[in-house]
């Protein structure tokens, strides 16, 4: 059957609604498939590059979307949907394909990123046959037919990886989750030393409550009144729309809160992330409150310093973000750092081959940050 793909407009919104219905029913979390103001939007004002696959000139059968920001050179591949119907054809890939080669085209973008849902391995083939590659495990990450745990994939421009960064020590936590990188992306982690972490996830519990804030307009405000600079707010598609606030005003965390999806980005912290020392068990009751299950944060892999903070205050490595930042001509490399407060169940989901390395790395960090040595062996 043949398959033409083209370029969404407004007129499909209702047909790319019914699309993402049937294949996700009431369960996607994502305003792109559902929210028709979001959808025209990111049709009409070039944030977007979103492709449908029609049945000859007919019927819409799939549909793919790379969503970017102005100033970022980061693209995330979202909403790729085939109908039931139509699954065994190639659809997906095609799609995946066509709509990447469509945002690196630009040559404004050095890499798309995708998290994968790991209810079959399906999803995950597809990405890696378009030239991604796996990059770490988000356990519990989202609430789609229930919680689900994601795994992300990153394409590169040609040439980025070359451009890297090195670093000379990275926290020994992240030891495991680097291998697993060195294996699956290709990435030469062996000249950074392993430095011993700082303190457990139970030290030093802070009982001081913590007000959550969740008015947006207000949020942004405040938060590019603290971060004017782009240098000190770098979470690529992704803005606060709540601040989690110190009830002594020591710090302000800013958060991009999805409670429809369950989770929670921590955006940036003023005035700086060691503010958050002995905070996190209270942060992470806070944001529970508001319907929210799991938390990550982002940030550089050679800010040594900050690694520390997340790491001993319960916060595990779950991916690495190699070339993932261009500061002038060179790029850096970024961690994902995740925190959950359900229990994690992996016995459902599906990993292929590549990502066994990631699945590995997370269980030896978890049960270092959670499980001491010396508490097991009592």
């Amino acid at each position: 059957m043949s398959m033409v793909l083209s370029s969404a407009s407004v007129a499909d919104i209702a047909e790319l609604r019914q699309l993402y219905f049937e294949v996700y029913g009431h369960g996607y979390p994502v305003p792109l498939g559902s929210d028709p103001v979001v959808m025209h939007r990111l049709i009409t004002d070039g944030s977007a590059h979103w492709l449908t696959a029609r049945t000859g000139s007919t019927t819409l059968v799939g549909s793919a979307v790379v969503v970017t920001e102005p100033g970022s050179r980061i693209g995330k591949l979202v909403g790729l949907a085939v109908h039931p119907a139509h699954r065994d054809g190639g659809v997906a890939s095609r799609l995946t394909g066509a709509v990447c080669d469509r945002a690196f085209a630009t040559g404004r973008l050095d890499s798309v990123y995708a998290t994968v849902r790991l209810v079959t391995e399906g999803p995950q083939h597809v990405v890696v046959r378009n030239g991604f590659r796996p990059l770490g495990l988000l356990p519990n990450a989202v609430e789609v037919q229930g919680c689900e745990s994601l795994a992300l994939f990153a394409r590169y421009a040609d040439g980025v990886l070359e451009r890297r960064e090195g670093v000379a020590q990275v926290p020994e936590r992240l030891s495991a989750l680097l291998s697993a990188a060195s294996t699956g992306v290709g990435i030469d982690y062996d000249g950074a030393h392993p430095v011993a972490c700082r303190g457990t996830a139970g030290s030093g519990p802070d009982t001081q409550p913590i007000e959550l804030i969740t008015a947006p307009a207000f949020v942004r405000r405040r938060f590019f009144d603290l971060f004017p600079k782009p240098d000190d707010r770098f979470f690529p598609l992704h803005t606060p729309n709540a601040v989690l606030v110190a009830a002594d005003g020591r710090f302000e965390a800013y958060a991009d809160l999805d409670p429809a999806a369950g989770s929670c980005a921590l955006v940036a912290v003023h005035p700086r992330p060691a503010a958050l020392t002995g905070s996190l068990e209270a942060l992470m009751a806070t944001v529970r409150r508001a319907g929210v299950d799991y938390a990550e944060a982002l940030l550089p892999l050679a800010d040594i310093d900050a690694l520390q903070v997340f790491c001993a205050s319960g916060f595990v490595p779950s991916a690495v973000y190699p070339a993932m930042r261009r500061i002038r001509d060179r790029m850096h490399d970024y961690v994902v750092l995740s925190r959950t407060s359900r229990q994690i169940d992996f016995r459902q989901i599906a990993v292929s081959p590549l990502l066994q390395p990631y699945l590995g790395a997370y269980l030896s960090a978890w049960t270092t940050t959670y499980l001491p040595l010396h508490e097991v062996s009592r």
